[in-house]
């Protein structure tokens, strides 16, 4: 479906980096496919270039021309802008995908000023390694082919999963920010080796595959996770003693207010970055 399917990243940061490096790693697209440009960090478009064998080019021009597919990976702060740079170099023949958190596939519609179907978006950082948790979602013109070419795409990078549109800020917390939650748990894992004078490149490894070896269990059971670790934790042992620790301090708790926080601040963004300008009546 996706051979010989010109592919536009307009922005050239570490999502944008992610999805085409797992794009070729997977052998989905051949990197000639792939063209990006930013504004104007000649250097980081060279490195892409050097690392990956991308097409670069700073020209929105020569970078949308003929282009079939179009990833919106800019900061989502810059999209009105970038959008009306480009917009006379777009046509409704082709699909708009935007990465952008917080930008609405309507408001994105509204600035290319034609129906070009754009899918909303949402993967994570992990799609650089073919294991992305991603949520995708149609505007209002798209077709069931437009969303089998977007799902064909992210699953070459991980998890494809179709949502409605007003859900994509909630599961933004946990598809597009959970990753960074778990790094700060392991951070902690981590802090805790040298407490334990432990000798710190084993200890890693150990705590890796800890993690690795759990999500692997809760991928083959049918057992919930309170299951799971009741059948780890004895009474009067070292796990009881842990948890213990983390039912005092209310982690499960802290975990809800943290993605409900995260969540809030999705919405929050959505109607800051997304709000259409009123129509005037004529």
């Amino acid at each position: 479906m996706l051979q010989q399917k010109k592919i536009a990243f307009i922005g050239a940061g570490n999502m944008a980096e992610a999805i085409f490096s797992g794009l070729i790693h997977q052998k989905k697209v051949a990197a000639d496919q792939i063209h990006v440009t930013n504004r104007s960090n000649y250097d980081r478009l060279n490195h892409l270039r050097e690392k990956y064998g991308v097409q670069v080019s700073t020209s929105n021009e020569e970078v949308l021309q003929n282009a079939d597919i179009v990833i919106l990976a800019m900061k989502p702060i810059g999209v009105k802008d970038a959008v009306n740079e480009i917009r006379s170099l777009t046509s409704k023949n082709q699909l708009f995908l935007s990465v952008l958190a917080g930008i609405t596939t309507e408001y994105i519609s509204d600035l290319l000023g034609h129906n070009a179907p754009v899918v909303r978006v949402m993967p994570n950082t992990s799609a650089a390694v073919g294991s992305s948790a991603t949520m995708i979602a149609a505007g209002d013109y798209a077709n069931e082919e437009d969303m089998e070419m977007t799902s064909s795409l992210f699953e070459a990078v991980g998890m494809v999963k179709q949502v409605p549109e007003h859900d994509v800020d909630s599961l933004t917390a946990i598809a597009g920010s959970g990753p960074a939650f778990m790094y700060y748990l392991v951070e902690g894992m981590y802090d805790s080796l040298e407490e334990l004078n432990l000798d710190e490149d084993l200890g890693k490894e150990v705590i890796i595959q800890m993690m690795q070896g759990a999500i692997d269990l809760m991928k083959s059971t049918d057992q919930s996770p309170r299951e799971l670790y009741l059948n780890v934790k004895s009474p009067g042992g070292t796990t009881e003693a842990g948890l213990n620790v983390l039912e005092d301090n209310d982690y499960q708790d802290i975990m809800i207010e943290c993605i409900k926080g995260a969540a809030k601040r999705s919405r929050d963004i959505t109607k800051e970055l997304s709000t259409l300008p009123e129509k005037t009546l004529s």
